[in-house]
């Protein structure tokens, strides 16, 4: 019995290996469509008309999003830990009105700062195909990380903060 249990002990843990080398390679083929470019704007256009002035100190982790979409739903916790120590952006993509947005983040319970990307003018100067999608800036607005789909906390932690360095 106990032998049979450490068989599917060891089962369960090649396929979560096996599952988390595949998704990183499709995230790896997804990202690479994504614009590369340096950063180009300096302040955004908050939700309720709030203007922010992006720190050029400071890394920059921007996440394009959108309420419909069930994989942001359950990464926004992630977003939300990591906008308590780093700077970031989100950009909520045909999400809604201003106010639609903001009862869904009040609804979840998540005080991140969102740009309301209404016409996903945002998205196609990303060049966004699936959500979510994160880009990680260093403080010369240099892209130093691109994802597509779920990144765990720690894994975000760790992006942000080697483009602190």
């Amino acid at each position: 019995m106990k032998s049979k249990l450490l068989h599917y002990l060891k089962e369960s843990i090649k396929f979560i290996l096996v599952m988390t080398i595949i998704a990183n390679i499709i995230s790896l083929y997804k990202s690479s469509s994504l614009n590369n470019k340096a950063l180009t704007f300096s302040s955004a256009r908050l939700l309720e008309d709030k203007n922010y002035i992006i720190d050029n100190s400071k890394p920059l982790l921007i996440h394009i999003w959108a309420t419909w979409c069930p994989t942001c739903q359950v990464e926004s916790s992630n977003i939300q830990k990591i906008s308590k120590q780093f700077q970031v952006i989100t950009i909520a993509v045909k999400s809604g009105s201003d106010n639609d947005i903001q009862k869904y983040l009040d609804k979840n319970r998540l005080d991140f700062m969102v740009i309301n990307d209404t016409n996903a003018s945002f998205a196609r100067e990303f060049n966004i195909a699936a959500y979510p999608s994160t880009f990680v800036y260093n403080k010369n607005r240099e892209l130093v990380f691109s994802d597509v789909g779920y990144t765990s906390t720690w894994g975000l932690w760790l992006r942000v903060w080697w483009a602190g360095l």
